[in-house]
C-alpha cells in the first residue's frame, strides 16, 4: 500500500497492509501536524504534491527497503490538502521478522520521503503563511511556492 490521499488516513488499514504471520515486529510512524514550530503557533497546514510522481517515489522507497530487508512488508500513506492541528499527515508501517530491522526500515522510509518525494507544505500561522522549502527544510522557494507546482 503506497498512496497519496486527500481524506484522513486510516492508520489501522496501513498497519493491516503489513501484517504477516512471520513478522516478529511491526513498527509504525505517525507524522502529525503540531501546533508550535520554532516558537510560532501553527493554525493549519496545506500539503500539495505532484501526485503521480509522489506515489511512484513512495513505491520506490518501499522497493529500496525490501531490497535491504527481503522479508519486510512496507506501507506508506501521505495525506495532502488542508490538515488541522493533530491530523495525521503521514503513516508508515513496516513489518519484519526482527524488531531492529523494522525500526531501521521505518526510519529509512521517513528520511527518504523528506529527501525525494515531491510533496510541499504551506504553513499557516497567526501572523502569516509560507511555503516551506523541501521537506528537509534545506531549500527555500524564491517565489514563495515550489517551481514544480507551476506546471
Amino acid at each position: 500500500m503506497f498512496a497519496i490521499v486527500k481524506e484522513p488516513i486510516d492508520v489501522s488499514r496501513v498497519i493491516q497492509a503489513v501484517v504477516d504471520r512471520n513478522a516478529g515486529a511491526i513498527v509504525t510512524f505517525i507524522g502529525t501536524v503540531r501546533e508550535l514550530t520554532n516558537g510560532k503557533k501553527t493554525l493549519y497546514l496545506e500539503y500539495e504534491a505532484y501526485e503521480s510522481m509522489a506515489k511512484k517515489k513512495l513505491e520506490q522507497i518501499g522497493a529500496e527497503i525490501m531490497e535491504r530487508f527481503p522479508e519486510a512488508k512496507v506501507a506508506i500513506v501521505h495525506r495532502i490538502g488542508r490538515l488541522e492541528i493533530m491530523d495525521v499527515a503521514v503513516a508508515i508501517a513496516v513489518s519484519t521478522p526482527h524488531r531492529a530491522d523494522a525500526y531501521e526500515a521505518n526510519r529509512y522510509a521517513i528520511e527518504r520521503i523528506k529527501e525525494m518525494v515531491p510533496i510541499w507544505k504551506k504553513e499557516h500561522w497567526e501572523d502569516g503563511e509560507m511555503w516551506i522549502g523541501n521537506q528537509q527544510g534545506t531549500i527555500k522557494y524564491e517565489n514563495g511556492f515550489p517551481k514544480e507546482r507551476e506546471e
